[in-house]
């Protein structure tokens, strides 16, 4: 398939493009300098880390979050309005005066959010690419073709359907265990499995585009594994040309301590990362960053907002494991403490597509966060467990994930992941021992939580 048929198939539906703007004809942005009323998308908790940090910026007049969580109404107004409900958001977006629109979660974005607010005149900016830009995640066979003209390291792949099934067979056999199977589309963070022998790989891929995803599946990437350690580098890009890189964090994503169990959407994060070094760094800008942006607008394709690189250190060398085009979770609650600059206009200029010069600071500090998690996820857990010691953490701030209100205000779980509890340290162990001491509050039945976060990270810097 080439590169504009690529292109035509992610335009987003007819049916989905408003039929007149809701806005005042002329209407614009406000100026830069001026107080800005947003509308944050999304209810998990890289959200309310999102929320809190965009509520200590000046330029803030009135923060919305759509839908929210048990906690992001500490830090705004909460709004029952899904992020898939493109129309609703727009009228919203009307009768508040909303500014500026930043999307935390993929789901929208890959729906086409920002293509349908860019055919509406005088609509808000938004935060976040345009439906061909968020193909880099909702088409991991799109990224991977997308990598490969870019000369992106990565690793060696090929793409099958229920026709090449066999095809597919032929090709796992070429590669050593264990087999990375990936399904093309988005999968809730579901998609991805990691086989060790050959023959169950062979079952799995015919399963997988027979449809264990759905239509996620219905074309399969396989990989060929690469062993290494991993860490996150995000990146906040204005579609121009500019950029900024956010501090590096580095996720947990299985269940079980010693990485064990079933994969999660992360258990736990911490930033820095000890060997995110100068030089790996300036190898990971030189050889992935720059050739992203340059690649995403020498092929046409707007994108303003956040991409997620997905790296894995091999030998010393960065190779790219995924791209994800929004912040990671439970990264951004780490990335958020560690950004010292005011968030906000940099998440204006980026919309409007003038970064330039403006600074993104960097504090010096640890920041770890510990996700305390319903007894039983990531398979099957109870909700509505009333939830104690989360008002008034001390040396920590709680984000919430999966919790909710009850009309008399009470806390109970609604979710798998439930709070991230992050904290600041001078070291990497005082910022745990005040993540742990959060997570040892709260409490709620069947609360689970990893007790080795960050440990790999002090062995390779001892």
């Amino acid at each position: 398939m080439s590169i504009q048929q690529n292109l035509n198939t992610l335009r987003y539906p007819v049916s989905n493009q408003p039929e007149k703007s809701p806005f005042n004809a002329g209407e614009t942005m406000t100026e830069q300098s001026e107080k800005l009323n947003v509308l944050l998308l999304g209810s998990g908790g890289r959200e309310c880390a999102l929320a809190w940090k965009m509520s200590l910026s000046p330029r803030l007049e009135k923060l919305f979050i759509a839908p929210g969580n048990g906690g992001t109404g500490a830090y705004g107004e909460n709004v029952n309005i899904s992020p898939l409900d493109f129309k609703a958001i727009a009228d919203f977006a009307a009768d508040k005066g909303i500014d500026m629109i930043v999307v935390g979660n993929e789901d929208p974005l890959v729906a086409g959010i920002y293509d349908y607010f860019e055919a509406i005149e005088g609509a808000p900016v938004i935060v976040g690419p345009s439906k061909a830009g968020a193909a880099l995640e909702g088409s991991k066979d799109f990224a991977k073709q997308f990598m490969v003209r870019h000369s992106i390291p990565t690793a060696r792949y090929q793409s099958f359907t229920a026709e090449t099934v066999e095809e597919g067979c032929k090709f796992l056999e070429t590669l050593q265990a264990p087999y990375v199977l990936k399904a093309d589309g988005l999968a809730a963070g579901k998609g991805v499995l990691i086989i060790d022998s050959l023959d169950e790989a062979k079952a799995s891929l015919r399963e997988m585009l027979g449809g264990m995803f759905g239509k996620s599946s219905a074309t399969v990437v396989i990989e060929e594994f690469l062993k290494g350690i991993e860490c996150s580098v995000f990146v906040l890009t204005d579609g121009n040309g500019g950029y900024r890189i956010l501090p590096v964090a580095k996720d947990y994503k299985r269940i079980g301590e010693g990485d064990t169990g079933p994969n999660t959407g992360g258990m736990g994060a911490v930033s820095p990362v000890v060997f995110a070094d100068k030089e790996f760094m300036r190898k990971v800008e030189e050889r992935i960053i720059l050739p992203t942006v340059n690649g995403l607008i020498a092929e046409g394709i707007t994108y303003r907002g956040f991409i997620f690189l997905g790296l894995i250190e091999v030998n010393g060398e960065p190779m790219v494991i995924e791209y994800n085009v929004r912040m990671g979770d439970p990264e951004t609650e780490v990335v958020m403490l560690r950004i010292a600059s005011d968030l906000l206009p940099l998440l204006e200029a980026a919309a409007r597509g003038n970064l330039g010069n403006m600074p993104l600071e960097e504090d010096p500090r640890y920041a770890t966060t510990v996700m305390v998690v319903s007894g039983g996820y990531p398979g099957s857990y109870s909700k509505g467990e009333d939830i104690t010691g989360a008002d008034d953490p001390v040396g920590a701030i709680l984000f919430h994930a999966g919790t909710k209100r009850n009309p008399d205000g009470t806390l109970i779980t609604s979710g798998g992941r439930v709070i991230a509890c992050s904290a600041y340290g001078k070291d990497i162990d005082e910022a745990l021992a005040a993540s742990y001491r959060a997570a040892d509050t709260v409490s709620f039945d069947g609360k689970y939580m990893r007790r080795d976060i960050g440990q790999d990270l002090k062995k390779l810097a001892e």
